[in-house]
């Protein structure tokens, strides 16, 4: 086979005066792009996983975020569905909303608790919530992801709920038995598989060559015994300042690169916006922001929900550090910039004039909102 690198013939292209040709790759990749915005979406090509009557249910349970479940819970999940057998069922439980496809998950049946999200600390009514759902049907395995707090503390609550032998931090699983970090992660302790197991992030991959049927099962609402108030009393959640927030827990952070003249500019956007700010390694080296800041591989990653680029042309270094981010906005004057790629919505055009704008229109819908609260 030949290794000679082959050009497509076809590609847009226009003549120059010395009547020598010259492709226009920019062309080229529009036109491309243009060409896959009007294909219909590709399918889920993923089969089924093979099933036979459902004898007996693997469980995954886990907490959602906004109605989105994070790597660690998706590989519980799918640590379930790779253990089932042919007559094992797979439902996950999800305390909170979900609003993404349950099918990529792996599950048969998916069941929401929407009143136990992880705003709210009621372990007593979490704990009975979860266990009569593992009663219903009578869960073979039960698998969680290993956090602090949250499904962790869930977890361990289980564990004592059922009484019977349960591993945490487990390492390593199969069809067998799982192993668990022992003496400070010096030494792997294996067992047999217990009837509840809390997983490490990277146990499993979630990336599965099946798809579940993903069956809604039901809402689950006021499922559970009140707490008990006189133990504990929940105080909701601490309101901190964005610029208190370290930027690896943020979940909102405006980030400003080179193309940011006006610092003052930005940090008043993340101000009015609520949110943390960041910084392109350029920024940073030429002394316009703090080095704990600087955002990218040799900086800090980030996982925000919502991650505002100003200015900021897109290094790979620099996307290394956002590849977790749900939501990537870009400002941008140059429409070629690799962050655009990159971005789930990019506004081409001056950053100072963008900036200005958008502290506009967000003071603008406060007022109109306030005025709607007053009337």
């Amino acid at each position: 086979m030949s290794n000679v690198k082959r050009c497509n013939s076809r590609r847009p292209e226009s003549q120059m005066p010395n009547g020598r040709r010259r492709i226009d790759l920019r062309a080229a990749a529009l036109a491309a792009a243009q060409f896959a915005a009007v294909q219909p979406p590709p399918e889920n090509l993923k089969p089924l996983r093979q099933r036979d009557e459902i004898r007996v249910w693997h469980m995954a349970i886990a907490h959602s975020d906004r109605g989105r479940l994070d790597d660690h819970a998706r590989q519980t999940i799918a640590a379930a569905a790779i253990l089932a057998g042919p007559d094992t069922g797979v439902v996950a439980i999800v305390l909170g909303d979900f609003t993404g496809n349950p099918a990529e998950l792996g599950c048969d049946h998916i069941c929401e608790l929407p009143d136990f999200d992880a705003a709210r600390f009621q372990p007593d009514a979490e704990t009975a919530a979860v266990m009569g759902l593992i009663t219903r049907y009578q869960a073979k395995h039960v698998f969680l992801p290993d956090k602090p707090g949250g499904d962790g503390d869930l977890g361990r609550r289980l564990i004592v709920s059922v009484g019977q032998l349960g591993g945490t931090n487990t390492i390593e699983i199969d069809a067998h038995g799982i192993g668990v970090a022992w003496s400070g992660g010096a030494a792997i302790a294996r067992i047999p598989l217990p009837r509840i197991m809390l997983l490490a992030p990277g146990t499993v991959d979630a990336r599965l060559p099946f798809a579940g049927r993903a069956e809604r099962t039901e809402v689950v609402r006021d499922a559970a015994v009140a707490p008990n108030i006189d133990a504990y009393r929940d105080l909701g959640v601490a309101q901190l300042d964005a610029a208190q927030v370290a930027l690896e827990e943020a979940d909102f952070i405006v980030s400003g690169g080179n193309g940011v003249l006006k610092i003052e500019t930005l940090k008043r956007l993340a101000g009015v916006l609520g949110a943390a700010v960041g910084a392109s390694r350029v920024a940073v080296d030429d002394g316009r922001f703090q080095r704990d800041q600087q955002i990218g591989a040799s900086g800090k990653t980030v996982s925000a929900s919502t991650y505002v680029a100003v200015g900021i042309s897109g290094a790979i270094q620099h996307v290394q550090g956002i590849k977790d981010c749900r939501h990537v906005i870009a400002i941008n004057g140059d429409p070629s910039a690799p962050i655009i790629k990159r971005a789930d919505l990019s506004i081409i055009g001056d950053a100072e004039d963008v900036m200005q704008a958008l502290i506009s229109e967000v003071a603008a819908a406060r007022r109109s909102r306030n005025a709607q609260e007053a009337a």
